[in-house]
């Protein structure tokens, strides 16, 4: 017996199964991407909120607040600005930073803070201290670190970053 292979199906299923592993790297590319421009408006907003908390003297929580606040605040503006770019209205890129960003800052400020509160001392430390910028570092870091598949699900359906990539 004769085995007779049909080299036009194999071709086509080749071509589906690399179709579909460009497709998932370029999602997983946009979310790495998504992911980096959250992680600088968060970044930009955790060490001035720290930084002045610390220097004032603060307690955690309101320390913590003021990141938080300063984190989402920069985060937005990062989008803002971009999708400002792009021609949209004030009202319209304000709805696209906000649909955009909110989890993924969200999530980031929790996982960050969260691992700040976490390890001893990280919080007692001092802007002149090398613990306090390794923690704050250390924690941005993994919050990327989680955050990316995320982003990488929300990007699959259409949602989060998407919006914001598909004007590029």
């Amino acid at each position: 017996m004769v085995l007779r292979m049909d080299h036009s199906e194999h071709q086509v299923g080749t071509h589906d199964h690399d179709a579909t592993a460009v497709a998932t790297e370029s999602i997983w590319r946009t979310a790495i991407s998504a992911t980096l421009h959250c992680l600088t408006g968060c970044a930009i907003g955790e060490v001035l909120g720290m930084v002045l908390a610390t220097w004032w003297g603060w307690a955690d929580a309101p320390s913590i607040a003021l990141a938080v606040v300063l984190a989402f605040f920069f985060g937005y503006l990062l989008t803002f600005i971009s999708v400002r770019r792009h021609g949209l209205t004030v009202r319209n890129a304000v709805r696209i930073a906000f649909a955009a960003d909110t989890i993924s800052i969200a999530v980031m400020e929790i996982v960050d803070n969260a691992f700040l509160l976490a390890l001893p001392g990280a919080m007692d430390a001092g802007v002149a201290d090398f613990f306090f910028w390794w923690a704050l570092a250390a924690a941005l870091a993994i919050a990327f670190v989680v955050t990316v598949p995320i982003n990488r699900w929300m990007i699959g359906r259409g949602k989060g970053h998407a919006v914001v990539h598909s004007m590029h």
